[in-house]
């Protein structure tokens, strides 16, 4: 499903409203001829579909983001695919406050960049990432990744962000990122290693220890890239259940 195919950013236009559009054939914007809603809904639409096919020429993300309601942002995703930075972070602790940031992998358009701390890990190769992207995607980033490096390294992730956890919820996938993953069939090249390992494997690094290092960079990067691979089943589940139906 793409952004053109979305008319519910639109004031008067709900759910309902937007599903009949599609049942009258109305599935584009192109295709929008006035007809199935009223005179003044009719107007707010094409007043819309003029400024919205100007913001997306300009590959304007954060215009749509303002405009569409959270829970539907996963729209976004077939429009800026190449630019969607899909990233993970590992940490010593869930306290933002005395916890540290360890490594940060970030994929985007087939290209896999991990973060150490005292190597690499910064603000200004963070704040790098972020501008180049679109869209963000994480799981469970609202709560946990984006506030963590936003507190930890004084950096704004104002980038519009689709955290894969709640849309898995609407697909009927719950539990942790990994349990889903064995659930839709994604494979990890890596055994299967927990939070609490994440943290003595950097614990082990900071004894000396640079096959800890690597193992926890390989772990780390399979989660960012496997969130690729999450948000293709997702978009194409929701495309399924809410545009096809």
């Amino acid at each position: 499903m793409r952004i053109e195919n979305s008319f519910i950013p639109v004031r008067g236009v709900g759910e309902q409203t937007e599903r009949e559009l599609w049942r009258a054939g109305i599935t584009h914007w192109d295709d929008f001829d006035g007809s199935v809603v009223g005179t003044t809904t009719a107007d707010r639409i094409e007043t819309f579909i003029e400024t919205a096919t100007d913001r997306l020429e300009a590959g304007d993300s954060r215009f749509f983001d303002e405009q569409f309601p959270s829970s539907e942002r996963w729209r976004f995703y077939e429009n800026f695919r190449g630019d969607t930075c899909f990233f993970d972070i590992e940490t010593t602790g869930l306290s933002q406050e005395r916890d540290d940031v360890t490594t940060v992998s970030f994929h985007q358009d087939g290209e896999t960049t991990t973060l150490v701390q005292g190597d690499n890990l910064t603000a200004g190769a963070l704040r790098e990432q972020f501008d180049d992207a679109a869209l963000v995607a994480t799981f469970n980033g609202a709560r946990f990744d984006v506030p963590f490096l936003e507190t930890s390294f004084d950096v704004d992730v104002d980038v519009p962000h689709v955290d894969l956890m709640y849309p898995c919820k609407r697909l009927g996938l719950t539990g942790g990122l990994k349990t889903i993953e064995q659930e839709v069939g994604i494979g990890r090249d890596e055994p299967d290693i927990t939070g609490q390992d994440a943290v003595r494997l950097w614990h082990e690094y900071e004894r000396g220890s640079d096959e800890a290092l690597d193992t926890l960079v390989r772990y780390n990067r399979d989660d960012a890239r496997n969130l690729q691979t999450l948000m293709d089943v997702v978009a194409d589940g929701l495309h399924a259940r809410v545009f096809e139906e």
